[in-house]
């Protein structure tokens, strides 16, 4: 079983590599990353056609080698994806958020979600099913850190800034890179924590072995 990653921030792979070898170790995977995805869409400040293409264009590459299904892991290019399940519907095509929205429903009513890269929280409101209270926080500083190298710093802020959060049912972290968070962002709001890697291979597996 082969399964295409296709990535728009160069910190994806490690989480989600993590989850599968803990979750699914069967499953062969297969990287794409095209992190200027992520610089352009910080510079232009909105999606754009070019950018779906660009996310088509990947898809194409990944499906024409063989794979069983494929998972995108950044949650700021919800259209673009929406784009690659319309025309690749005879596979498996995740959204990096889709399964973690589907188990923090089933959490309660009142989410937090803690993003990182701040454009996420302009696409992945819109993903979470009516009836949900959605209540947003960014982790100011956290991406820097993380790419100077700064990994227990990326942590630190991650959880500092979810206290904000602390009155919700549950935190959805919003990046795969922000899993390593998860524990820190747990002790600092005694609340559930769920991670889009954890959730997603989760809802892969259960869609690829049906």
């Amino acid at each position: 079983m082969r399964i295409a990653l296709i990535h728009a921030l160069r910190h994806s792979p490690p989480p989600i590599e993590a989850a599968f070898a803990r979750l699914w170790p069967e499953a062969r995977l297969m990287n794409l990353l095209d992190d200027s995805l992520s610089a352009d869409l910080a510079r232009d400040g909105s999606l754009t056609p070019a950018m779906t293409e660009r996310f088509l264009t990947l898809a194409r590459y990944a499906v024409g080698t063989g794979v069983q299904g494929i998972l995108f892991t950044c949650s700021a290019f919800g259209p673009c994806i929406e784009a690659v399940q319309r025309e690749f519907s005879q596979i498996p095509v995740l959204k990096p958020n889709e399964a973690m929205i589907e188990e923090a429903a089933a959490a309660g009513t009142r989410i937090g979600l803690l993003a990182s890269f701040a454009p996420s929280l302009q696409s992945m409101p819109r993903e979470f099913p009516s009836g949900i209270t959605l209540e947003t926080q960014v982790a100011e500083g956290a991406l820097d850190a993380l790419n100077r190298g700064d990994g227990a710093e990326h942590d630190r802020l991650a959880a500092e800034a979810s206290k904000a959060l602390a009155g919700c049912d549950a935190i959805a972290l919003g990046q795969f890179s922000l899993a390593s968070a998860a524990p820190l962002v747990a002790a600092a709001t005694g609340k559930p924590v769920l991670t889009t890697p954890d959730s997603a291979v989760r809802k892969l597996r259960g869609l690829l072995r049906a």
